[in-house]
């Protein structure tokens, strides 16, 4: 079998622009780690779990020898269906829910712990250099979609004040309609006023984004407080971020079709039309539901004008043989053209 060719990703981006193609961005764990991969790496994340002081996660970590969260939480989800199955003690279904639990907030407090403290942690030339790279995206049309739980793509482009891109959030005017604009009350920052504009999608979650029952709420920034301290401050009354964290592919749509801001979210990558390219995205097992739609966004559909439109082509960055060679063994799965490009020729952060 012949060598995949492996692009540079300025060919990608001068190809598509020649081409006059639409394009949209994928972020995966790689653009945070690509940023600093001690902080935000998966091993990172494990290292921090290990201080959990809970014997049966500590008996499975042990058992399970393994550092994805995802798999691990899966072995607690089968075990405790099993031990309800065959009516195990209730105490300890207990116990195996309790523990699943406590992994997922420590997932949380985690990524919460090991993040950079505020926006200005991060040195100016690398966020002015990322939202120039991502500016590629928002201010030619395209949207930028990301996996990641973490602040950088927020911080990126609140503090680069972009006015390219929309998270879908906004305040509603709380006094009569009569109340001068100046005057009057406003809400908290909720999604869906915004969001036929939304061009930025956390497609799992993230930090600063609470589901409030009714409105989805973004935490924000005080003039007491860093974001990170308010976001920890409503952690520790017991509320915890829109997060999907755990399972397959199945399990994780079916996460996120029971929240609205997520499933927008989702049909909006399944409606995408022109060229995806994705960075730090390892299209992994367990993440079947991405390739769903994408697969989705390829059968013809009419846009808002009436012409015909679909996704056309992945442009899918690798770091190393072995990232291509694994593409290449899934290849069959998208059912539109793939194309890997080098993701070390994409100057994300420099």
């Amino acid at each position: 079998m012949a060598k995949t060719e492996i692009l540079t990703y300025d060919f990608v981006v001068d190809y598509l622009a020649k081409n006059n193609r639409q394009k949209h961005l994928l972020l995966g764990n790689g653009f945070s780690m690509a940023y600093d991969s001690g902080i935000f790496s998966y091993n990172a994340l494990n290292k921090f779990i290990d201080s959990i002081d809970n014997p049966l996660l500590k008996k499975l970590f042990s058992i399970v020898d393994n550092k994805n969260f995802e798999l691990v939480m899966q072995q607690l989800d089968n075990f405790l269906e099993i031990a309800e199955m065959f009516g195990t003690d209730k105490e300890l279904t207990m116990q195996i829910k309790s523990a699943g639990d406590e992994l997922k907030h420590s997932l949380i407090d985690a990524v919460k712990e090991l993040h950079p403290e505020h926006v200005f942690t991060i040195p100016e030339e690398k966020s002015t250099a990322c939202f120039r790279w991502l500016n590629e995206y928002l201010a030619k049309g395209g949207n930028v979609f990301t996996t990641n739980y973490d602040l950088l793509l927020y911080w990126v482009l609140m503090r680069n004040e972009s006015k390219n891109h929309t998270d879908g959030f906004g305040r509603d005017k709380e006094d009569a309609d009569y109340v001068p604009s100046n005057e009057a009350n406003y809400s908290e920052l909720r999604w869906g006023k915004n969001k036929s504009d939304q061009n930025v999608h956390y497609l799992h979650g993230t930090l600063p984004f609470f589901d409030g029952g009714i409105d989805i709420i973004k935490e924000e920034y005080t003039t007491k407080h860093y974001l990170l301290e308010n976001i920890k401050e409503r952690m520790e009354n017991k509320e915890y971020p829109i997060f999907v964290t755990a399972g397959n592919g199945r399990e994780k749509l079916m996460n996120i079709m029971h929240n609205k801001y997520l499933t927008y979210c989702y049909e909006n990558l399944c409606a995408i039309q022109g060229s995806l390219v994705t960075f730090g995205f390892n299209f992994g097992q367990y993440d079947d539901h991405i390739i769903e739609a994408i697969n989705k966004a390829t059968k013809f559909r009419e846009d808002a004008q009436g012409n015909l439109t679909k996704l056309y082509s992945i442009y899918i960055g690798v770091y190393s043989d072995s990232d291509a060679e694994y593409i290449e063994s899934i290849r069959k799965k998208f059912k539109c053209k793939v194309n890997l490009f080098d993701s070390k020729t994409a100057k994300v952060w420099e």
